[in-house]
């Protein structure tokens, strides 16, 4: 440092003019508008919208403060840093809103429905716009007690997620379950083909209330999942979860004739719903029945089962022949009375190719 640069700091700090007196006169409106608006303006918070909050009280601020300058003060190197910063505010609240354009979503029920569904699954904004974007970004309507599809006549060209109301699914007048809002209308429906079958609804959906929907077109969405590895993966995951808690909702539908309930938590519904093929006389009367090796037959249990080891060996053979005696904790197949495909409508809508489709079953896209 020289001493000429030596000369001027000292002169700067030690050297100044000092104040002769403080004055009693304030400055105009004008001056305190713009520093209340500059200190509001400093109390925004972090991320863009505290950032856009910021900049716009900023720019105001330095406006009155620009004005301040040509008008009161007169000093024309106040007024033009005060526009200067101003204009520097207005670019930067510009430059936000331009930015939270692209990345955010303009229409609240597709905001919602992100923040309900696809941001705790960590999917990305951008990702879930190619998504809507293959539904054109439409929300559609159902009026109360408007029907979606007819069984046997709509086919199946579409994927629906409903968003708000409530749907009724019925087959030959026969109710079978509710549709809520977040849950797909006929993804039973999408997994049953694949992407060159052609078929129809196999129920009636009707809508008890005013809902909300986006729909993807059939052979547009197929086109996206095959581009994006990931939107694929999502998909799958969504669908197989959906098609699981469909089937669940059926649980408590299943009851046999005498008052067994038949948990549709088992390997494979048409298990439970198809009837035990009958054997011979004597081969009956041997072999256990269906359900005795895990599969789908349902035994209460007898609180007092210390009897039935004692009530076996007591029996005595008659005519040459040895009946079985029947546990009294065990139902035959016709106490149960499993129910028929007949009465149990519901299968059908779980069904791929003539094939059962678990609630395990993940959809393969």
């Amino acid at each position: 440092m020289n001493s000429g640069d030596s000369i001027l700091i000292d002169s700067i700090i030690f050297n100044h003019t000092l104040c002769d007196g403080w004055t009693n006169s304030t400055e105009g409106a004008i001056y305190h508008l713009g520093n209340t608006i500059l200190f509001l303006g400093y109390m925004g918070g972090s991320g863009a919208y505290g950032a856009l909050y910021i900049f716009s009280f900023l720019a105001p601020a330095f406006l009155c403060l620009a004005l301040w300058g040509w008008l009161t003060v007169c000093g024309l190197d106040v007024f033009l840093w005060n526009l200067l910063l101003m204009l520097q505010c207005l670019a930067q609240v510009c430059h936000l809103i331009f930015r939270l354009m692209q990345d955010g979503l303009t229409n609240e029920e597709l905001s919602a429905l992100y923040t309900a569904v696809y941001l705790p699954l960590d999917v990305p904004v951008q990702v879930f716009k190619e998504i809507t974007a293959a539904s054109e970004n439409k929300v559609l309507s159902l009026a109360a007690e408007e029907t979606y599809a007819v069984e046997g006549k709509t086919p199946i060209d579409q994927l629906s997620f409903l968003l708000s109301g409530r749907i009724r699914v019925s087959l030959e007048g026969q109710f079978l379950h509710y549709i809520f809002p977040h849950q797909f209308l006929d993804s039973p429906e999408w997994e049953s083909l694949r992407p060159t079958e052609e078929g129809n609804f196999q129920v009636t959906l009707t809508a008890e209330t005013d809902c909300r929907y986006i729909s993807w077109r059939r052979r547009r969405l197929y086109l996206l999942l095959s581009k994006d590895r990931y939107i694929a993966r999502l998909f799958s995951v969504m669908l197989g979860s959906d098609i699981a808690d469909k089937l669940y909702s059926l649980n408590d539908k299943l009851f046999a004739k005498s008052g067994v309930r038949l948990d549709i938590r088992l390997p494979s519904l048409y298990h439970v719903l198809a009837p035990s093929p009958q054997g011979s006389e004597g081969g009956s009367a041997s072999s256990p029945p269906r359900g005795s090796q895990g599969d789908a037959t349902v035994v209460p249990i007898d609180p007092a089962p210390s009897n039935q080891g004692l009530e076996a060996r007591n029996v005595h053979p008659d005519q040459g022949k040895t009946p079985v005696p029947k546990a009294p904790h065990q139902l035959s197949p016709s106490d149960t009375e499993m129910p028929s495909e007949d009465d149990n409508p519901a299968r059908l809508r779980f069904q791929r190719g003539g094939a059962p489709l678990a609630p395990t079953d993940t959809p393969k896209l």
